[in-house]
């Protein structure tokens, strides 16, 4: 039997500084803000973020955390990467809030555009055009 899967439910993120890295998904992103909560008991933050009403990022601190290679050739989650509609409004949107993104690249195969940038911590996101 096969596991029948419907959806990926969120992304969990264990960020160094929770301050900065809220303010880079919600201010600069646009991401929305579903649900904050504060652990006394772990002096830690848990974010809960939506995209277009959909759930999808936890965003975590916890007290000193490992720091975790992670660039987009490291094993593990090589990067996440969100669709738009202009890839060059895009990335002309992100340089204005101070976020610089690789050069616009294009898929071999699919013949879309792509570009990388990374948040706070070196996360490698992508944008990639839509379908």
């Amino acid at each position: 039997m096969t596991l029948k899967f419907k959806k990926i439910h969120h992304i969990a993120i264990i960020c160094s500084n929770y301050n900065l890295s809220k303010d880079f998904y919600v201010n600069k992103l646009g991401f929305e803000v579903k649900q904050e909560i504060y652990r006394e008991e772990r002096d830690s933050y848990k974010l809960d973020l939506t995209l277009n009403g959909a759930y999808v990022i936890e965003l975590f601190s916890f007290p000193d955390a490992p720091v975790r290679p992670s660039y987009p050739e490291a094993q593990g989650l090589r990067h996440l990467a969100f669709v738009v509609e202009d890839i060059e409004e895009s990335v002309r949107l992100l340089n204005e809030k101070g976020i610089e993104a690789e050069e616009i690249r294009i898929d071999p195969y699919t013949h879309k555009r792509f570009t990388f940038f990374e948040d706070p911590d070196g996360l490698p996101l992508e944008i990639y055009e839509s379908e």
